[in-house]
């Protein structure tokens, strides 16, 4: 299939980055900024700090985005809303996830229910739902847009202490994979990707701590 598509230019591109009220995705609305493009932060519950990353971009025609991904009608409504302000979406970055630590042996089943239906919802769902209304709107756009999906080492390796992280971020590898395949005929790209460990408000006490020595030990660099 051969689609007339327009390339994305180098700046000025239109950034949905979900999660990035903090860490990793701070990050990476930060450097979208600084690189010219305009950023639309999304935020579930942490406005205020969602807040703190929109001041820190630089750059102008940045905008917020709150909203509960985990709810269907809520995850269209933020990339509509994203789309809208920005006039389209040419790259998402699916980082909005929720990682609880729950190790069977000492997990009792109703919260071992409630938890794995937790990051089902918001880890697998969120980003099948966001890919799928961003990638409409590049496809409807004519746009060779880019999805990136951040994963996590945790799914090649295991997670004992955080299983059900571990699984729903194998599956969006696998998710990746496939809309990979399918988006590319439309000039669309998609990427996963497996961070290790960032030294983030959410694992920076794991890295100071007794066992920090041992995560950075496995890591070759």
């Amino acid at each position: 299939m051969n689609l007339p598509v327009t390339s994305l230019p180098a700046t000025g591109r239109r950034v949905l980055v979900s999660g990035a009220s903090r860490g990793l995705g701070r990050a990476v609305a930060q450097v979208f900024a600084a690189n010219g493009d305009v950023v639309a932060v999304h935020h579930g519950t942490r406005a205020a700090e969602a807040r703190l990353t929109l001041e820190s971009l630089s750059g102008t025609g940045h905008v917020l985005v709150g909203g509960d991904l985990s709810d269907p009608a809520e995850a269209a409504r933020v990339a509509d809303e994203a789309a809208e302000a920005l006039g389209g979406i040419d790259v998402l970055v699916n980082n909005a996830a929720v990682n609880e630590r729950h190790p069977l042996p000492t997990t009792s089943y109703e919260e071992w229910t409630e938890i794995w239906q937790r990051h089902l919802s918001v880890n697998v769902l969120a980003t099948a739902l966001l890919s799928h209304r961003a990638a409409r709107n590049m496809i409807d756009r004519s746009v060779a847009g880019r999805i990136v999906n951040i994963g996590s080492r945790g799914a090649y390796r295991g997670e004992p202490d955080h299983p059900a992280y571990g699984a729903t971020k194998a599956a969006v590898h696998a998710l990746g994979q496939s809309l990979a395949v399918s988006l590319a005929p439309y000039g669309i790209g998609v990427v996963s990707v497996a961070p290790g460990f960032f030294e983030t408000e959410r694992v920076a006490g794991r890295l100071s701590g007794p066992e920090g020595e041992g995560i950075r030990g496995q890591s070759p660099f």
